[in-house]
């Protein structure tokens, strides 16, 4: 068997997982990644797709947490210009349900908190908040006309599941191992290091580590009781958030945010162009439902919720696609799923003997803070690995480094070099890619050198760098992870997909 050494094994292949690795490798160490499945094939991928400090979280007086997320922002705006971008929310007014003045204070701290720029002394490149008439300026288009008044103020979106892969590309570029559809067997402490057992598509190999993550995600505290057998006292909620995808219901290019009477928000995110991204819930499950799928329930639910505002009125007919993930939140001891801590926490096991190799295990955390999460784990670590200096704040992730321009800038280049290639193509792939994009197009002048079109803005081009550099092996990986074509596409192109990638295995 395989008894190769690695400074660091990770178990997980989602945003915290892939995030350590990037930093780790970055730092000069040796690493090892392994995911059972898919890279962000489990929660990472099943987000609202935003890059936030979280709103809804200064009323649980998260202050901290949402600190260093609106930091966290500026940081992932100016690494990866290509997938993270500003998007302006609004956020129509009851009364009822939270007054004005509490609204407006909430606004201003976290406008206050987003300006202040933890550690960097700058301000924020996003705008401030501000109260708007809705009809009058055009906020309020697709929704009631009883709703008039309303505030504005600015997160971020961000493409998730690139965001996990170009994590794990750029772990790769700096010397880690990255072996996806291989799963963590098992692991004991011998002389100092960790002796681990893995089960990938090749059979059973093992391998030796100075230190192991865990961070499994909804499988964290499996692998400690199942693999590991390493008691820690802290427990992991479970709590599903579905969305739902539908037709555009309006053609601005704003955000809703939307108060529900259960004090729980919704957001209405423009998506994909043609659609609606609405979402989400909080829904406690079981250590059984970790691929948990949406209910008739909260399909229902959260066409109620946004049809108390949209003009016109969802209906559970109207969803083209739905997904769902499974939050491992830290167990704060919340009885309500909405009110459990968001932040994260890092245990540290250093075992009962002197110099025996950590264990470090990651609870909880969100994916707009994932970077600093890392950092901290390196942190956690540094009595294994010492003085080895952060460094992920200033390298763009791959495709990010834009040579000072903007990311339109890189579009109108491109489409000035490029005049013959479909121009929605062209934009996708630039904000799938970025500035990498130039390696899809090679030498292709006009849109059939691209090879093979599978529909919904997929060629065969981009679908062979996927699976050369990006680990992509089944179409689920390509059509809902690495890109967003299945969307798109129809049955039968879908099919064309599986059969190429079947072909090529």
């Amino acid at each position: 068997m395989d008894t190769e050494h690695y400074d660091l094994l990770i178990i997980g292949g989602g945003i915290n997982g892939a995030g350590i690795a990037r930093d780790a490798a970055g730092r000069g160490l040796k690493v090892l990644l392994v995911e059972q499945g898919d890279l962000a094939s489990a929660t990472s991928s099943a987000s609202t797709k935003l890059i936030h400090g979280g709103l809804r979280y200064l009323e649980y007086f998260e202050f901290r947490l949402v600190a260093e997320a609106l930091a966290e922002r500026e940081t992932l705006l100016r690494i990866a210009p290509h997938i993270v971008w500003p998007l302006e929310f609004v956020l129509p007014h009851e009364s009822h349900l939270r007054p004005a003045w509490m609204i407006r204070a909430g606004l201003f701290l976290y406008d206050h908190l987003g300006h202040r720029m933890l550690g960097f002394g700058a301000r924020s490149s996003l705008p401030m908040s501000k109260g708007v008439r809705l009809a009058g300026e055009g906020y309020g288009a697709g929704l009631k006309p009883e709703f008039e008044r309303g505030f504005v103020y600015y997160d971020c979106w961000v493409d998730d599941a690139r965001l996990v892969v170009l994590n794990a590309c750029s772990a790769a570029a700096h010397g880690a191992t990255i072996l996806t559809h291989t799963r963590f067997v098992s692991a004991q402490r011998e002389g100092g290091d960790w002796a681990a057992t893995l089960n990938g598509e090749r059979g059973s190999r093992r391998v030796r580590a100075s230190a192991i993550v865990n961070a499994a995600g909804p499988w964290v505290r499996q692998v400690l009781d199942e693999a590991l057998k390493i008691g820690l006292p802290a427990t992991v909620r479970l709590v599903k958030g579905s969305h739902i995808v539908v037709p555009r219901i309006h053609e601005g290019r704003h955000a809703f945010i939307l108060q529900n009477p259960d004090r729980r928000v919704i957001f209405m995110i423009p998506y994909e162009r043609q659609f609606t991204l609405v979402g989400t819930t909080d829904v406690p499950v079981t250590r059984d439902d970790y691929r948990a799928k949406i209910s008739r329930k909260e399909i229902e639910y959260l066409c109620e919720a946004a049809s108390r505002y949209a003009q016109k009125p969802l209906t559970p007919g109207m969803v083209v696609w739905s997904y769902s993930g499974v939050r491992p939140l830290y167990d704060d001891g919340s009885e309500n799923p909405s009110a459990v801590t968001r932040d994260y926490h890092l245990l540290l096991d250093s075992g009962a003997e002197p110099g025996a190799a950590p264990l470090l295990s990651v609870f909880g955390g969100k994916i707009t803070t994932y970077r600093k999460l890392a950092e901290h784990a390196m942190e956690k670590l540094s009595g294994r690995f010492p003085g080895k200096p952060a460094w992920t704040h200033a390298e763009p992730l791959p495709g990010g480094n834009l040579d000072g321009r903007s990311f339109r800038g890189l579009l109108l280049d491109y489409r000035r070099r490029y005049p013959r290639l479909p121009k929605v193509w062209l934009t996708r792939v630039l904000r799938r890619h970025g500035a990498l994009a130039e390696e899809i197009i090679g030498d292709a002048r006009e849109e059939r050198a691209l090879g093979t079109n599978f529909g919904g803005g997929l060629y065969e081009r981009e679908l062979e760098y996927l699976v050369k550099n990006e680990w992509a092996r089944e179409a689920e990986d390509v059509l809902w992870r690495r890109t967003k074509c299945g969307l798109h596409m129809t049955t039968a192109q879908k099919t064309a997909v599986r059969d190429w990638l079947a072909e090529k295995a």
